[in-house]
């Protein structure tokens, strides 16, 4: 079930958002558009409650639960962000509005920027185990919430690997990156 649910929250989230950019910009329904848009959070909410629901059931927490954490906690943290990106592309692609921007291109701006990114995977990380915690405090059931932990203390890869970029630009900028500074 929650394999289903994750899946449908994911098409539900790239569905909404381009119903809501197409209501925008195409069919020029603003309300439509922010109705749309403000249903992106609700999937979230739907996923959380259903893994609470399927563990409170005698669910074993397993893969599954541990995704639904890491989806509400990148959601969390990236989705206002994922959100501007698709605006820009979609306005700049159908709407005629101008290029995304792109990562600054000084080396010493450029760095900042991927220092804040990575920033931003490190809180989406802590806020994994936030949600991590609090299934396992609402499901009250230490021996079945135990794979979480497991789980999530695998996810420590994706900060640690994104950790090469914000390194590199730091002490390795490219050398078109320095000459525009």
């Amino acid at each position: 079930m929650i394999v289903a649910i994750l899946i449908g929250c994911e098409i539900g989230f790239w569905v909404l958002l381009a119903l809501g950019f197409a209501s925008r910009y195409l069919w020029n329904l603003r309300k439509l558009s922010t109705i749309l848009l403000l249903g992106v959070p609700l999937l979230d909410v739907i996923l959380l409650a259903a893994a609470v629901v399927d563990m409170r059931g005698g669910a074993t927490a397993d893969l599954r639960h541990g995704l639904a954490a890491a989806y509400l906690a990148y959601s969390v943290v990236f989705g206002h962000r994922t959100i501007r990106w698709a605006d820009a592309k979609f306005r700049h692609r159908f709407a005629g509005g101008p290029p995304p921007p792109k990562p600054p291109a000084g080396a010493a701006a450029r760095a900042r920027h991927e220092w804040a990114f990575w920033l931003h995977i490190a809180l989406a990380y802590a806020l994994t185990w936030a949600i991590v915690f609090a299934l396992t405090w609402l499901v009250n059931n230490p021996t079945r919430t135990e794979p979480l932990f497991a789980f999530t203390s695998g996810l420590l890869k994706v900060p640690l690997i994104a950790l090469i970029w914000p390194v590199s630009y730091t002490f390795w900028p490219s050398r078109t990156d320095t000459s525009r500074t």
